[in-house]
């Protein structure tokens, strides 16, 4: 797809590594608009050269862990290692308007405030798992821009988080040390994607982060592993205090090397490539389902139908699938 000479002057200036190029860049692919679509298509094509030497870090954990703060921390230790980095902080929507309450970026004060980083709040707009279709498009506009980390920042456990996993080089699951069995609960769907556990706020209690820690140990043996060629560690980390951050910088590192010398860095970085575009064909399939003029015309007296028990929704799903069909003139 040929890019427009002023989308190929944007891209020039995002290589050359300037912020409100950056912010433009981002602000294009985030946009819902067709023609911004198309223009994002282009631009994406053309800097996909640039794009694959960052490390892509997914941190998840439930509401209260301390996401934002364990970030800073983390940021600043990898800015004290010559490191640039771009935290991509998925923020969640609000139920009633549908806007971003968008406070990730004056959580993170200090980290905002640095040459080397770049923090992007983005409304999650009800995705599953807070990562809507744009996160990975701007993961890729921000390692065109020479970022040598990129983390994404997911709205928290509770909705799929598959979705962040299916990204990212590496999952991150921070966890709280006196959680109830509550939200232990909760976590459990997930532990399986994560490929490294933190105890975030260990300061606060050091005797129930380590039997927490330990616990969890135990009972990671009862799952499945991810890769064979990596084992899960449990770690235990503060941020308030900076305490064990060099840790988990040290894990993502040895995590790294593990799956490039097994080859799996590269296979998951290639099935994750080939499962995104079943991903953007079933969300543009939808759209043009719901965007129809028939199925438009249909949808709401079917809706009703199934919701007064009138019809099972089966059927009525199948009727509409017939309408959207006959009125695209395909063949089933």
């Amino acid at each position: 797809m040929a890019i427009a000479p002023d989308d190929a002057a944007l891209a020039a200036a995002l290589i050359g590594r300037q912020r409100r190029a950056l912010a433009k860049a981002i602000t294009l692919v985030e946009s819902t608009r067709p023609d911004h679509r198309l223009r994002a298509q282009a631009l994406l094509d053309h800097l996909l050269p640039h794009t694959g030497k960052a490390l892509r870090i997914g941190i998840s954990g439930v509401p209260g862990v301390g996401k934002s703060t364990f970030i800073e921390s983390f940021g600043m230790h990898l800015l004290e290692q010559g490191l640039r980095l771009a935290v991509l902080a998925v923020d969640p929507s609000s139920p009633l308007t549908g806007g971003s309450i968008l406070g990730d970026k004056t959580r993170m004060e200090r980290l905002s405030h640095q040459e080397a980083a770049y923090i992007r709040p983005s409304p999650a707009r009800g995705a599953l798992g807070g990562v809507g279709h744009q996160s990975r498009e701007a993961m890729l506009v921000c390692e065109a821009a020479g970022f040598d980390v990129v983390i994404v920042e997911t709205v928290g456990v509770g909705q799929s988080e598959t979705a962040v996993a299916g990204m990212c080089d590496v999952f991150l699951l921070l966890q709280l040390p006196n959680a109830g069995d509550e939200l232990q609960g909760i976590k459990k769907g997930i532990l399986e994607l994560a490929d490294i556990i933190v105890y975030n706020k260990a300061d606060l209690d050091p005797r129930a982060a380590a039997v927490a820690a330990g616990q969890l140990k135990a009972a990671l043996h009862m799952l499945r592993p991810a890769s064979p060629h990596w084992q899960v560690p449990v770690l235990q980390a503060s941020a308030s205090t900076g305490a064990g951050i060099a840790d988990v910088w040290a894990a993502l590192q040895r995590h790294k090397a593990a799956m490039q010398q097994s080859g799996d860095f590269e296979a998951r970085r290639r099935h994750q490539a080939q499962a995104w575009i079943w991903h953007i064909i079933e969300a543009g399939l939808q759209e043009r389902f719901r965007s129809d003029d028939a199925i438009r015309q249909q949808l709401p007296q079917a809706l009703q139908q199934a919701a007064d028990g009138e019809t099972s929704p089966a059927t009525l799903a199948a009727q509409l699938l017939d309408t959207f069909f006959d009125h695209r003139n395909f063949r089933k």
